[in-house]
């Protein structure tokens, strides 16, 4: 289509036209492929109409593989685990990592795993990446958002008695951002991918797991679907 367009067509309609891959009523429901209560949270709190199905996926990658691809190798990994059992439905997949000196982090099995990767952190700098698919018939997009987190100094105490509130269960790094795991950092910085939610995670305000950057592509698809139905 060139730049002009006929403004009695509905958006959604240009969009189907475009390109060929969108079609009227293509995408049956939206499926969020985590059990994570906080990815749950985001989309709640969006007022996007989405159905949990846990994706059952082994979350392991090749030793050596940069962590900004493995990242996005498991958000997709994910995505179409459940893409596969519903096919007419449109996924949404993602995966957080978190990376020091360039080696990846993931979530700690036992209090005192939580305990060294905390400590590891104190006073220093690392970075957490969230890989987010979305995956529909004739549709798959994958991105990847970098944040920096800068730790401030914990002592001994200050680290066990965040470990005892139990939030590193589940999480890479062995903290939740979005909970009282904000107390544990001086300051946020976004990536280039996330401009525009930095400092909103930089407050704690939103889910640095899923960020508004990363789901655009979910927003606009959503928006069709629901808008063809």
């Amino acid at each position: 289509m060139g730049a002009a367009h006929d403004a009695s067509i509905p958006s959604w309609q240009r969009l189907c036209q475009r390109g060929g891959v969108f079609q009227v009523g293509l995408y049956s429901e939206l499926l969020l492929a985590s059990t994570s209560p906080a990815r749950r949270a985001l989309l709640d709190g969006l007022g996007l109409p989405y159905r949990v199905v846990p994706p059952e996926v082994d979350e392991t990658v090749a030793e050596g593989t940069p962590v900004v691809q493995a990242v996005a190798q498991l958000a997709e990994r994910k995505a179409r685990a459940v893409a596969i059992r519903f096919p007419r439905c449109l996924v949404i997949g993602a995966d957080q990592l978190v990376s020091l000196d360039g080696a990846a982090i993931g979530k700690p099995p036992d209090e005192a795993a939580a305990f060294s990767q905390l400590k590891a952190f104190t006073g220093r700098s690392h970075e957490i990446l969230t890989g987010v698919c979305v995956v529909g018939p004739g549709y798959l997009v994958t991105e990847v958002d970098v944040a920096r987190l800068h730790v401030r100094p914990l002592s001994d105490d200050e680290v066990r008695g965040y470990v005892a509130t139990g939030e590193w269960r589940g999480c890479a790094g062995g903290y939740r951002v979005e909970g009282r795991g904000q107390a544990l950092f001086s300051r946020i910085d976004s990536g280039p991918a996330d401009a525009a939610g930095g400092a909103a995670l930089a407050r704690g305000r939103r889910d640095v797991l899923l960020t508004d950057a990363a789901l655009r592509p979910a927003l606009e698809i959503a928006a069709i679907t629901r808008a063809a139905g």
